[in-house]
């Protein structure tokens, strides 16, 4: 049995708005995979509920690559509760980082190699591109493990090296990128890699770099990363996604 036909759809206890939600989670999960944030089924997309404390993540069993609307799972943020037989197992991450944040609504984690190997360094992010840019000041690094998020202590240790930040890299593990909205969420951890993979590349050109001054950089976080552009760029890559996968152009 394949791993959609084992999902077990959750469609029919949601209302429209989470029906539409999940549908964007799955388009998230989809333009995510085709930025490399695949890792076979690993890493997941989720996004919480308006006004509740539940939210929708990715199912444990499908990667980003082919996850679609019926492999998202309702969760609750509260992490006593029994979780549902194909919640992922990083589950505690997403609960901690809700918990902690009211103000995030949507949290992507993933292995994506850039963000990864970036993450393995101490290096500091900088503003080498605008993508640089958009996480300065606002990118942590947690480094008290490296393994898979299974326990709540762990994701509320993460949560907290947050803070009030964008994004945090794990070592030798990924990222983790939260978000008002799914939209942010997705498009962020897309230009983080890219950040990530800019600076790699100008550090292995072996000669010194120039990054962008304090003033540029606060100018590109009100203008290029302004809530507009960034749902101008969830639009496209929307248009992407379903120009690119008859499956997803119904959604």
């Amino acid at each position: 049995m394949t791993a959609a036909a084992e999902a077990a759809p959750e469609a029919a206890a949601l209302s429209s708005a989470e029906v539409k939600l999940a549908a964007n989670l799955a388009l998230a999960s989809r333009m995510l995979s085709m930025d490399g944030h695949d890792d076979l089924n690993q890493g997941q997309v989720s996004a919480r509920l308006p006004g509740e404390d539940r939210f929708l993540i990715k199912g444990a069993l499908v990667g980003f690559n082919e996850a679609m609307p019926a492999h998202m799972i309702l969760a609750s943020v509260d992490d006593r509760e029994r979780p549902h037989p194909l919640a992922p197992p990083e589950l505690p991450l997403h609960q901690a980082i809700y918990a902690a944040r009211a103000d995030v609504n949507a949290i992507v984690h993933s292995h994506a190699p850039c963000t990864l190997v970036f993450g393995a360094t101490d290096l500091e992010l900088k503003a080498v591109s605008h993508d640089g840019a958009c996480f300065d000041g606002r990118l942590a690094r947690f480094t008290l493990t490296s393994h898979t998020v299974l326990e709540i202590d762990t994701g509320r240790a993460i949560a907290a090296s947050l803070g009030q930040g964008s994004a945090a890299l794990l070592r030798n593990h990924g990222g983790v990128i939260v978000g008002k909205t799914l939209r942010q969420a997705a498009v962020l951890a897309q230009v983080l890699e890219r950040a990530c993979r800019l600076q790699l590349l100008a550090q292995s050109a072996g000669v010194p770099y120039h990054v962008a001054t304090a003033e540029d950089i606060r100018r590109k976080q009100d203008y290029i990363y302004s809530d507009s552009s960034l749902k101008a760029y969830w639009d496209y890559c929307v248009r992407l996604v379903k120009r690119s996968d008859a499956e997803a152009a119904e959604w």
